[in-house]
């Protein structure tokens, strides 16, 4: 089984693919099917103002297998600029319907990250939804940095389990760092979903689907935690706007000329 390259566009420097549940759900099995080592990165905002102050950071993200967009707001930007066909694939709506897919396919899964109660919380609704499933490994990392020998034991025990498909939720930058710095040594493929952890178990709400709809799932989340997002919203949603604004007019300018080039020939 194997799946078409897809499309991406670059919104103020990073990849972006253009994509659809079904692509990314055959693209996965495809490529845990064949035991590669490969990471998906599922984007928001954050994930591209993140990349657009760090360099390092964005060549992470634009060497990722794949990059969903997981915000609204990012599949607004894809059609702007020409993609029109550019749909939402987003983490918590991925998870659900991956581990599905694996467990009709017969495909061993892996939980890594969240704290502990999550990780035990998420055991038992998987276990309940998906009784087929194998759900082959799930462990909860410290929150401190790891040291080289626990960060080796654990890529032996996340390869001995036999796990083929990984679902990581470190948060972002941390879980994008985690999986590009695994590949190669993690052999299967890493998704990198976020909040899906906490989500799925029902530790923490989700958004109206109204409000996902029409990208302000953001304002919600900023009133359910506005400790730990509040700056990050405040400190990239507005940049984003600006910087985007200025690259589609550069965009259209640039395109403008070009047509003008062409009919003055």
């Amino acid at each position: 089984m194997t799946a078409e390259l897809p499309s991406s566009r670059s919104i103020l420097g990073m990849k972006v693919n253009v994509l659809t549940y079904r692509h990314v759900i055959r693209t996965c099995l495809a490529w845990s099917s064949a035991r590669q080592s490969r990471y998906v990165a599922i984007a928001t905002v954050n994930n591209v103002m993140e990349s657009y102050d760090d360099s390092g950071f964005r060549e992470v993200m634009n060497q990722a297998d794949l990059v969903t967009s997981d915000g609204m707001p990012l599949v607004f930007a894809l059609r702007a600029l020409g993609a029109k066909e550019a749909r939402r694939v987003y983490g918590p709506d991925l998870t659900p319907l991956l581990l599905l897919a694996a467990e009709k396919a017969g495909v061993p899964v892996g939980l890594y990250g969240a704290s502990p109660e999550v990780v035990q919380r998420l055991r038992e609704v998987i276990a309940q939804r998906w009784p087929r499933l194998t759900l082959a490994y799930a462990f909860s990392p410290p929150f401190r940095p790891l040291t080289p020998a626990e960060d080796e034991e654990i890529t032996a025990s996340i390869n001995s389990s036999d796990a083929r498909i990984l679902f990581v939720g470190l948060s972002t930058p941390k879980q994008e760092r985690w999986m590009a710095a695994h590949r190669g040594k993690v052999s299967a493929v890493m998704l990198g979903v976020g909040a899906a952890f906490d989500f799925l178990a029902g530790s923490k709400p989700q958004a109206p689907r109204w409000m996902m709809h029409s990208g302000l799932e953001w304002l919600f989340r900023l009133g359910t935690e506005p400790r730990r997002l509040a700056m990050r919203y405040i400190r990239h949603n507005p940049r984003f706007m600006w910087l985007f604004a200025r690259q589609l007019m550069s965009v259209r300018r640039s395109d403008d000329e070009h047509r003008k080039g062409r009919a003055d020939n």
